[in-house]
C-alpha cells in the first residue's frame, strides 16, 4: 500500500492518478496528523508526501519515522531549499523533489524504492 500526503486535493489526486497501475492499492490523508494515524493503523510500503501542511514539517518525518522505522518516505515541497532537504534526509526521507516535481522523475523514484525500477536508465 502507498500512503499519499497531501492537502492539496488536486495535486492528491495527480498523484493518484500518476501512481495507479503501480499495483499498489493507494490510500489518501490529508496532513501529517491523518498520515500519522493511517501508519498506526498499518504501516504502508511507501510513503509519499507533501512537507508545508497542517501538522507537517521537519518534526513530522521524525514522527512518522518513529512508527515506521523501514518504511521508504519520498517528500515533496515547493518551499525547500539545501537547508530544508539537508534536515528532512536526516530526520529520516529516503528521498526529497522540489515542487513543482517532474511526476515521471517521481513515478520512477517510487517505483525504483517498492522494487519495480529496472535499476538503470530506461
Amino acid at each position: 500500500m502507498v500512503l499519499i500526503v497531501e492537502d492539496d486535493r488536486e495535486m492528491r489526486s495527480l498523484l493518484c492518478d500518476e501512481l495507479w497501475g503501480t499495483g499498489y492499492q493507494l490510500r489518501e490523508a490529508r496532513n501529517g496528523d491523518e498520515a500519522f494515524l493511517a501508519v498506526l493503523q498499518s504501516v504502508p510500503d511507501l510513503i509519499l508526501t507533501d512537507l508545508r501542511m497542517p501538522a507537517g514539517g521537519d518534526d513530522y518525518i521524525s514522527r512518522l519515522r518513529t512508527v515506521a522505522p523501514a518504511c521508504p518516505i519520498v517528500v515533496m515541497t515547493a518551499f525547500g531549499d539545501a537547508a530544508l532537504k539537508a534536515r528532512v534526509l536526516k530526520a529520516g526521507a529516503t528521498a526529497y523533489f522540489d515542487k513543482p516535481v517532474r511526476l515521471a522523475d517521481l513515478k520512477k523514484c517510487v517505483q525504483q524504492l517498492l522494487g519495480h525500477g529496472s535499476g538503470a536508465d530506461s
